[in-house]
């Protein structure tokens, strides 16, 4: 069955401290809605902008308040590999269903180097991981080549997400994994792509979007899983106009914590340092989305 995983924002206060009520608002809405579950401390919940000891607290606050009413996939990616397996241990020991983890980036590194990330990483985890391919924020690529060449390797690794604009490297995954490994989860990173995700053998999609609109990604999945091909076009063109979001704020979660606002789940919207909140007119652009979604 198909699935759609929310990659889940980080509410801060204005002073860069975990809000707990806010994100905790943004759990209880996804639940509400009949979320799968959730991505912590993806790109969208700026994992790279939280220290070890913020990674840990939201950890815990997370899967405290989440309790088993839905997935919880935590991001454990960390510039340093050892620091990588201690937050993805600590995440499993807490309840985690699963580690997600990207290779460190700001290098363009070599595939030998990527490989030696997740020989390094994953062997040592305790629990099912999931490699994420961003090439947008990594600089490189980790090619559907390399990931069958780890899920050989090891047998803890579930899946991937795939976060590229071109669908082909996503197909080509599933064409070179699945037909050796049939369970071998493969996640599209971008919303639009969830059902061309499952068409091509994939599991589904880990999009920010779903933060704004859980209700619609939820009825998505039940139009896709269902084979309602007519709804889930109707959703899809609907999905489209929510892309639109991408091309409003850089970065992306900036508009999509403007949305949670607009809609009154949460009452701060800061970034980390030193990502700045929507203007008006970016404002104006947002609610004219979610207007135009309501139809």
């Amino acid at each position: 069955m198909a699935k759609f995983y929310t990659a889940v924002v980080t509410i801060l206060t204005k002073d860069g401290r975990i809000d707990h009520e806010g994100n905790k608002a943004v759990y209880e809405k996804l639940i509400a809605a009949g979320s799968d579950g959730i991505v912590l401390m993806g790109s969208t919940g700026e994992f790279c902008s939280l220290t070890m000891d913020m990674a840990k607290e939201l950890i815990d606050l997370a899967l405290g308040t989440i309790k088993g009413r839905m997935d919880v996939i935590v991001g454990a990616s960390r510039m340093l590999p050892k620091e990588s397996v201690e937050l993805g241990n600590y995440a499993m020991e807490k309840g985690a269903d699963a580690i997600i983890m990207i290779s460190p980036y700001y290098f363009k590194l070599s595939d030998a180097s990527i490989e030696n990330f997740y020989d390094l990483t994953v062997p040592n985890i305790k629990g099912p991981v999931y490699i994420y391919n961003f090439p947008g924020c990594t600089a490189h690529e980790v090619s559907p080549e390399l990931i069958l060449k780890l899920r050989r390797k090891y047998s803890n690794i579930k899946g991937c997400k795939d976060t590229v604009k071109d669908f082909a490297h996503t197909r080509k995954i599933c064409e070179t994994v699945l037909p050796e490994f049939p369970d071998f989860e493969i996640y599209s990173g971008f919303d639009e792509f969830f059902v061309h995700n499952v068409m091509s053998g994939g599991a589904g999609c880990i999009g920010g979007l779903t933060n704004v609109c859980p209700e619609l990604m939820a009825e998505w999945v039940k139009a896709v899983n269902t084979k309602d091909w007519d709804k889930s076009a109707k959703i899809q063109r609907k999905v489209n106009k929510l892309m639109d979001m991408f091309e409003i704020c850089a970065p992306f979660l900036t508009a999509v914590k403007r949305a949670l606002l607009i809609q009154g789940v949460i009452s701060n919207e800061y970034g980390s340092e030193p990502n700045v909140i929507a203007n008006d007119a970016e404002d104006a652009k947002i609610r004219e989305i979610l207007e135009a979604i309501k139809n």
